[in-house]
């Protein structure tokens, strides 16, 4: 079995000037195979480490105020020491207890609204396993798609398990099926798959939003001519009844369409 050891760290800081709560928070885990070193504040990843590329990577969004973060990638390589040198005594102390896995829970859904042939992305979040890692896989139409695909860090949530986004970068058009596959340990080699296809509506309601407001816009033109040739026979009803009579039998003549005797 492979032993999973998590180090979290959180730290309260207190803003004066605004009167608000921060929660900042370090995580750094390992196993035989795995390692893992991020910072966040507020339940929002900040900085996590790459250890293949040997670097720090800031994930603030582009409209949060920039942060340095100095040293961090240094810390995480003497963390990632510390945890294998501690993970190598629990394994020899517990002499390789039996694992305790949770399998992933999977949803897909789009980042935008689908509109056809609009580029939009696909996110399938794969959250409450444990141990990471995950394997995700997509595929368009049944054929395995790697292009514009994006995998984040492991994430830890509150009850000790993570989770984990995948994306997609995709062109919606009528009758693609995508899918995403995810594959975990606690699966035992039955992975989950989830589906998704364009609705559609994507495609078809545009011109029936047309035909829609085209006939809403006709009705109230009706309405108006109507309105107005009411008030119009009421004020010639008095001194013209000649000129009322006739507006009203072109009334009469707009909802039957046929021209009246006698005008």
């Amino acid at each position: 079995m492979e032993l999973y050891l998590v180090i979290p760290i959180l730290t309260v800081f207190l803003s004066t000037n605004a009167q608000l709560e921060h929660n900042d928070f370090s995580v750094s885990g390992c196993s035989e195979t795995e390692k893992e070193s991020l910072y966040g504040s507020d339940g929002e990843e900040a900085w996590h480490a790459d250890f293949n590329q040997k670097t720090g990577v800031v994930t603030l969004p582009d409209f949060a105020d920039p942060m340095s973060f100095d040293g961090f990638y240094e810390a995480s390589v003497g963390q990632l020491e510390v945890c294998r040198q501690n993970l190598a005594v629990l394994i020899k102390a517990y002499k390789s207890p039996s694992e305790e896995m949770e399998p992933p829970e999977t949803s897909i859904y789009p980042r935008n609204a689908v509109q056809p042939t609009v580029e939009n992305t696909l996110i399938c979040h794969v959250t409450g396993f444990f141990p990471p890692p995950v394997n995700v896989s997509w595929a368009k139409n049944n054929v395995i798609v790697t292009e514009g695909v994006s995998l984040s860090q492991y994430r830890p949530k509150s009850d000790g398990t993570f989770h984990v986004f995948s994306s997609l970068k995709i062109t919606p058009e009528d009758g693609d099926v995508y899918s995403c596959t995810v594959n975990h340990r606690a699966l035992q080699g039955q992975p989950q798959t989830k589906i998704w296809s364009v609705p559609e509506a994507a495609v078809v309601l545009p011109s029936v939003g047309l035909a829609v407001l085209c006939g809403v816009w006709l009705t109230l033109g009706l309405l108006g001519v109507a309105t107005g040739l009411f008030f119009l026979i009421k004020a010639f009803a008095t001194d013209r009844p000649d000129v009322a009579k006739n507006i009203k039998h072109l009334m009469q003549w707009t909802q039957s369409k046929t021209v009246p005797p006698g005008f």
